[in-house]
């Protein structure tokens, strides 16, 4: 390997140079055991000792994807680090090409590796069966292992989106929190329930699955009165927050109500049961996407519903008029019905043109 003495020279001679200065990168992600950090820097000990290297710098991101560069606090600095000749070290020692980054550019990848080389510093793969010499073999190899890294990743994703589909076909919640007036019940592998999840918490076993029932009383009737101020009452979302708020009643969260906060509530379908996922991509670290609604998954009547289905479709019909409207006078808050009766007269129209524009449900 360049400007590397083979060890078997070395104990022939009988002297041994001064080490060479190295740093370490160690990334985890959640892919492999064999990866973490500890197992990582264990080998790439091993190989400093044998190429008589001294390890005086750590770069660690732990529980890091490699998807991408953002996020990657340790990566970021230590090229940081080498561009501003603040290394104190000539040459950094990675487990192996995937652990530097699974990019889904192989050049990104690429040219990472080129700015550290442009600074005078090689960048070495330690359980690696190349030597990252330049050669056109090594060349060869590593463009080979960046392209067969960010093929992973795109063959683990399209893996897990499949099994979390079928999974939301079957009815069970799929990450995400319960929202207000609803909580996560944790059941086993034959559907027993096995207890509320709180805030923050997750399944503990693989077989468990997480679905969604009826919250506190009281949270389930604030969320129909809700509903009821909305179609019936004549209010807007913001009028609503407010009376929220002055209540004292919070959010999930504990914050105050605002006019977003009631549009999620008003706007869910897991209010009436139905599971629904895909409503947004972000596949893969890249641009968050919102999908048309013929690639939602979903499965009606998956929970137990907690507003009546007729209130919950006429506020959608009433939400998607007030959109309507917005969007030729440019502004939301003020689009509202002339009074509560206009809009309670106008409930059942909207209603039924709702749920004759509603997209078809996927077949499971």
């Amino acid at each position: 390997m360049t400007g590397q003495q083979d060890p078997k020279t070395v104990r022939q001679s009988g002297k041994r140079p001064a080490p060479k200065r190295a740093a370490e990168y160690v990334r985890m992600s959640t892919d492999h055991q064999k990866y973490s950090t500890e197992n990582q820097a264990k080998a790439i000990r091993q190989y400093a000792e044998t190429y008589n290297m001294e390890i005086v710098r750590t770069y660690a991101d732990e529980g890091k994807s490699g998807l991408r560069i953002e996020g990657r606090d340790a990566l970021q600095q230590l090229i940081d680090d080498v561009e501003k000749g603040h290394a104190d070290f000539e040459v950094i020692l990675v487990y192996d090409v995937s652990r530097w980054g699974r990019f889904q550019d192989a050049d990104e990848s690429a040219y990472y590796e080129y700015q550290c080389r442009r600074a005078g510093i090689e960048v070495q793969y330690c359980a690696e069966q190349f030597a990252n010499d330049g050669s056109p073999v090594s060349t060869i190899v590593k463009s080979v292992k960046r392209a067969m890294a960010g093929e992973y990743s795109r063959e683990l994703s399209a893996k897990v989106f499949a099994g979390q589909c079928r999974l939301i076909e079957l009815g069970f919640r799929q990450g995400g929190m319960a929202g207000y007036g609803l909580r996560r019940m944790r059941i086993d592998q034959n559907g027993a329930p096995q207890g509320i999840l709180s805030f923050g918490e997750h399944k503990s076993l693989q077989t468990d699955r997480v679905i969604l029932v009826p919250g506190p009383d009281e949270e389930v009737e604030t969320v129909r009165s809700m509903y009821r101020e909305f179609v019936d009452g004549g209010k807007v979302e913001s009028e609503i927050a407010a009376a929220l708020n002055e209540r004292g009643i919070k959010t999930d969260l504990g914050h105050p109500w605002t006019r977003g906060t009631v549009h999620q509530v008003l706007a869910n379908e897991k209010y009436i049961g139905n599971n629904v996922y895909n409503r947004q991509s972000f596949k893969l670290k890249k641009k968050r996407v919102v999908n048309a609604p013929d690639m939602w998954i979903r499965a009606d009547g998956a929970f137990e519903a907690i507003v009546d289905p007729q209130l919950f479709f006429t506020a959608q019909g009433m939400i998607r008029e007030t959109i309507a409207t917005s969007r030729s006078t440019g502004r939301y808050a003020r689009c509202t019905m002339k009074s509560s009766r206009t809009r309670s007269r106008r409930s059942k129209t909207l209603a039924v043109r709702f749920v004759e524009t509603r997209p078809p449900i996927s077949s499971r």
